[in-house]
């Protein structure tokens, strides 16, 4: 219309990737070179980020692998300790029956507790020349530092950690124990047998955790795609003995908290013979709320 006039402009705001700590476009790796670039020759740096860093190793997307964790429910807590509901078993547990009454959960005893969270921690040498070839720096983070840092995780998740605040899942007071046959028929006999036995406890087995010999063992006799058809989860591990199976409800049994709090530092003159490292941090806690669904399988 004529006469009329145009309002004033608006200006619309430039977002600028300074920093992308959530990791919403960036990898763990981009973001840790973008961060070092220009770094003088004896400083430290330290890159925050608020996400779990053994999540965002690429390879997780690309293969099926499973991490301990990945057998885990998780939840997304704050920096401190976290309330949560454990119900240890009666003292002499009962083999379920066809009533509520004849349940062994019928004589559970629910309890609050407080779970602790710690920091898991992995150093790895700097190559020399690698900071001057950032693109270089970003691959060795994401796909050898990230790496070393899951393993950590599953031997923590397994075996617990030093200050107690990760109780080891192969090590749980009221983890339940059975024999593991000796050859793959009884191995396939005896995971069947457990299977069953850990929903005795009105569980419902979701999960195993083997170590790789025994895996390809399973993939060789075909007994690891009758277990995904059932709908469990086999992880495979190095931090589990060979020896050893262990079965459950993970997602029941126990819960993996997440404060997204960690870290990527470039550590100056820490490492063999006086070298640069790469130190990546995570934190994270374990509630476990029924040990009694954790069945451990072992070889005498």
């Amino acid at each position: 219309m004529r006469g009329a006039t145009a309002g004033p402009a608006v200006h619309q705001g430039i977002s600028v990737p300074l920093a992308d700590p959530a990791l919403r476009t960036r990898s763990p790796g981009e973001e840790f070179a973008w961060a070092v670039h220009g770094a003088s020759g004896a400083e430290d740096r330290v890159v925050p980020f608020r996400a779990h860093l053994p999540a965002a190793f690429p390879l997780f997307a690309t293969r099926p692998r499973y991490a301990v964790r990945h057998l885990l429910k998780s939840a997304s807590v704050s920096d401190s300790g976290v309330a949560y509901v454990h119900e240890p078993p009666a003292a002499d547990p009962c083999t379920a029956g066809t009533s509520y009454r004849g349940t062994p959960e019928n004589a559970f005893s629910p309890r609050v507790g407080e779970a602790q969270l710690t920091d898991l921690s992995v150093s790895v040498p700097l190559p020399a020349g690698l900071l001057d070839e950032p693109s270089l720096l970003a691959s060795f983070v994401d796909h050898r530092v990230l790496v070393r840092l899951s393993v950590v995780e599953n031997e923590s998740l397994l075996h617990g950690t030093a200050d107690k605040a990760i109780p080891g899942l192969l090590t749980l007071p009221g983890l339940r124990h059975a024999a593991l046959g000796p050859d793959i028929g009884d191995i396939s006999d005896s995971i069947a047998l457990a299977a069953a036995e850990v929903e005795e406890t009105g569980g419902s087995c979701d999960g195993i955790v083997v170590h790789p010999s025994t895996y390809w063992r399973l993939v060789r006799d075909g007994v690891l795609g009758l277990l995904a058809e059932a709908g469990i989860t086999v992880s495979r591990t190095r931090m589990i003995p060979r020896g050893q199976v262990l079965l459950g409800d993970f997602r029941a049994a126990a819960t993996l908290l997440l404060p997204d709090v960690a870290s990527i530092g470039l550590r100056r003159g820490i490492g063999a013979r006086g070298g640069d490292v790469i130190e990546a941090t995570t934190r994270i806690g374990l509630a476990v709320h029924l040990p009694q669904h954790l069945l451990l399988l072992s070889r005498d």
